[in-house]
């Protein structure tokens, strides 16, 4: 059987912490991945390749996250700072899947 995952304040040990930072990493992989099906969607979904990229939705959803992290007690700055990473990401990768769905 494997060891508990702890929440952060009740781990004791570095062994505890690492469980449970690799389960974390493992539920956002996940949700990242679910993220990125939606990213195909938009891409079959858009009418121009134009269209792919959208700084007004990119400013909202970085407020969003801004007020998101605040809310929950974490800094907002660098989570901001991961979302302006992950929105580049997913522009690159809806880039790639437009072109992928209308080459087919």
């Amino acid at each position: 059987m494997q060891d508990p995952i702890l929440p952060g304040p009740e781990c004791t040990t570095m062994a505890e912490v690492r469980r449970g930072v690799d389960a974390v990493d493992r539920a956002l992989i996940a949700l990242i991945a679910r993220r990125f099906a939606y990213m195909d969607a938009a891409a079959r979904i858009k009418p121009t390749r134009g269209t792919v990229r959208d700084e007004a939705r990119k400013a909202q959803v970085i407020a969003n996250v801004r007020a998101h992290a605040t809310a929950a007690g974490v800094p907002e700055a660098p989570i901001a700072d991961i979302w302006n990473r992950l929105i580049e990401a997913s522009i690159a990768y809806e880039l790639e899947a437009f072109d992928a769905v209308r080459s087919s």
